[in-house]
């Protein structure tokens, strides 16, 4: 509950601390992914079906994470003039991690059902997603230094975007890689699906930095 002498600066870090930790919770997520493709490479179908229960679970702490956001906003009220700036980053970052859960569900599909895929396509889907990782890590990183440095929070900003056109660039070469493959159709589809969540991804932190370039201003 919000006390009659709270200001509104007080509550702007309020609610930029219960963003932060939601962040960490999508970031943790994240790095869950590329820990996937390796187990894809190995062909460790145990430990895939492993971590991915340690992504079901994760998903389901990033949700009630988002819903703390949403219950402190509600509570702080009016006096927070940018409480919808907050919950729309807020709700951007809990996409990225609904795109990793989809992932890694396909993934593990692939390697239940035996599909064959080149090393090599393997080794670029590895690639890739540690570029989407890349650019999360600089997303947490921007929401980290917004309550001290404005303008540090934006040349962290321009850093995501810059990892976001690698991931960019990665994705249409692979996906230009995997339509001259000759992959079982199955094998095809649920890796362009991947790919297409992989990039999804980098988008979604893409527009979530924007959210925290207007948080910026108002901190």
């Amino acid at each position: 509950m919000v006390l009659p002498a709270e200001t509104e600066e007080r509550v702007r870090r309020r609610a930029l601390n219960i963003c932060q930790e939601h962040m960490r919770k999508v970031l943790d997520l994240t790095r869950k992914v590329p820990q996937m493709i390796e187990c894809l490479i190995k062909n460790n179908k145990e430990e895939a079906e492993s971590i991915y229960n340690e992504i079901r679970a994760s998903e389901d702490d990033v949700d009630n994470a988002r819903r703390l956001v949403s219950k402190e906003l509600a509570e702080i009220g009016a006096i927070l003039l940018s409480r919808e700036d907050f919950l729309r980053f807020t709700n951007l970052a809990s996409e990225i991690a609904d795109f990793s859960e989809g992932i890694a569900f396909r993934l593990l599909q692939m390697m239940k059902h035996n599909w064959n895929v080149p090393e090599d396509l393997k080794k670029d889907l590895l690639k890739l997603s540690e570029a989407v990782l890349e650019t999360v890590v600089k997303l947490r990183e921007t929401t980290l230094v917004l309550a001290y440095s404005p303008e540090k929070a934006m040349e962290k900003a321009s850093e995501v975007e810059t990892a976001e056109r690698e991931v960019d660039e990665l994705y249409r070469t692979l996906e230009i890689k995997l339509l001259n493959s000759k992959l079982k159709i199955q094998a095809l589809l649920l890796l362009r699906d991947i790919l297409q969540l992989l990039e999804d991804s980098a988008d979604k932190a893409e527009d979530a930095v924007e959210a925290a370039r207007i948080l910026s201003f108002m901190m």
